[in-house]
């Protein structure tokens, strides 16, 4: 499923690849007298779901770095001596995000020799700590547990419920499909290599991201305890049962390595439709934060803009753990739901509106693909909303929907007050002056069809 959105995402951005991404396709499907009402819901939708990403992936560090700190602590019969509190890991998520700015606000020459790195070390560690887990896990699950075992912990009372609920973990990790798009001002042939590297992540992260979690279910001998770690982390449990405090430390220390490397892919692509939204004059401020700076060539005040932003949601945990987390769940129908519209889009105006393909394109499975990918997120999102787990307090709610219902009256008012009168959708020219890949200035401009 998730490839079929890929696929299609990748067949649309190839064609009008910018750092608008799929919000900016909008354009280019969408009959005109149309255009501004579509890019502004599929604009707000992204820009939501792509800033909860963010929060959620620098949360999920400070909880990662906090585990590490109390696993390291003096245990003191059922607990650590030190036990992370909600302020403090909302200042690690604080901390997290402004380190994440920094590295964002650099130049894209600077970045991408950073960059460069985090797949590979991705890999390597992927398949080192799967293979130190294995042989270091003392006692291990058998495969016909791993395989064929189901626990029904979601308190729904259906076992088909609690696999589709399920998917809440597995949808906030496989989004963000047009994120590498979101760099194609800064990027060589974008046209071709974005839908390449779109394609390629999925297959990537999903065949890894299997492995890990097959890898975590041979070691979850002690369920029960696990859940129930005293590092407040299952996962670092796992971890600590498979190396001690020394060697569970140092793969842990990877893990979240990891996690930060995401958490700087996220922001890169969150910060560039940040800065095609204010572009477009689609944010308050917006000829403030589509400045580009001067010296870095990159767009500086929008990234700080998205790092103000993620921190407000983090600095809900400090009330209320569990609902920051159920907030963090509106990241994967906001973006899913945010590319269906403009493939589904695609085909309610095909008669309409000519769309030109670039050098990617489905070919005579692209109608089949595309009915696929809309059907299934469709569905999916409605599981998404749902609560995880029931009974249903104020503590477990998934507040996922009420978000997305504040954002949407947020975002619908102000479109009705006053934008709908000044904003006319993406604003493009038939020659759109790229951001310069390289420090120096002999680069030149890149043309690129608008």
């Amino acid at each position: 499923m998730a490839m079929c959105i890929a696929s299609s995402v990748a067949e649309l951005v190839s064609a009008y690849p910018t750092a608008g991404g799929m919000y900016f396709v909008t354009k280019h499907v969408v009959p005109r007298e149309h255009v501004p009402i579509w890019a502004w819901v599929i604009g707000w939708c992204n820009f939501l779901g792509q800033t909860a990403g963010v929060s959620s992936v620098a949360y999920t560090v400070a909880q990662m770095v906090l585990a590490c700190a109390s696993m390291n602590s003096g245990f003191m019969g059922e607990k650590y001596s030190y036990t992370p509190t909600p302020i403090q890991t909302v200042l690690v998520s604080i901390l997290t995000l402004t380190i994440v700015g920094v590295i964002c606000s650099l130049t894209t020459n600077s970045l991408h020799k950073i960059i460069i790195w985090f797949a590979p070390i991705n890999i390597l560690a992927t398949i080192s700590i799967c293979v130190a887990l294995l042989v270091l896990t003392p006692e291990k699950q058998s495969a016909r547990w791993v395989f064929t075992e189901f626990t029904d912990g979601s308190g729904w009372g259906s076992k088909g419920t609690s696999f589709l609920l399920g998917f809440l973990s597995v949808a906030w990790t496989m989004t963000d499909y047009d994120g590498t798009t979101h760099m194609s001002e800064e990027t060589h042939d974008a046209a071709i290599r974005g839908p390449v590297a779109i394609r390629a992540a999925v297959l990537v992260s999903g065949f890894f991201g299997w492995m890990l979690t097959i890898t975590f279910c041979f070691c979850l001998k002690d369920f029960d305890g696990i859940l129930k770690s005293p590092t407040g982390m299952p996962a670092a449990q796992i971890f600590l049962n498979a190396g001690g405090r020394v060697g569970g430390t140092v793969m842990w220390f990877f893990v979240i390595l990891i996690q930060f490397f995401t958490c700087c892919s996220a922001m890169l692509a969150d910060t560039r439709m940040a800065y095609a939204f204010s572009r477009d004059a689609a944010l308050p401020y917006s000829s403030f934060w589509s400045k580009i700076n001067p010296y870095t060539h990159t767009p500086v005040n929008a990234v700080w803009l998205v790092v103000a932003f993620s921190i407000c949601l983090n600095c809900i945990g400090i009330g209320s753990t569990q609902t920051v987390v159920a907030i963090f769940n509106i990241t994967a129908p906001a973006l899913d739901l945010s590319y269906v519209a403009v493939i589904m889009a695609r085909i309610v105006y095909e008669k309409r509106v000519m769309f030109i393909e670039g050098p990617f394109t489905l070919g005579r499975f692209g109608r089949t693909i595309n009915i696929i990918a809309i059907v299934w997120v469709l569905f999916i999102s409605v599981v998404l909303f749902l609560p995880p787990i029931r009974p249903v307090t104020a503590t477990n709610m998934n507040y996922a929907v009420v978000v997305a219902a504040f954002i949407a009256l947020f975002s619908l008012s102000w479109w009705w007050i006053g934008a709908r009168k000044r904003y006319t959708g993406p604003r493009t020219k038939n020659l759109l002056e790229m951001v310069p890949t390289d420090d120096s200035d002999d680069d030149g401009e890149h043309h690129r069809r608008a």
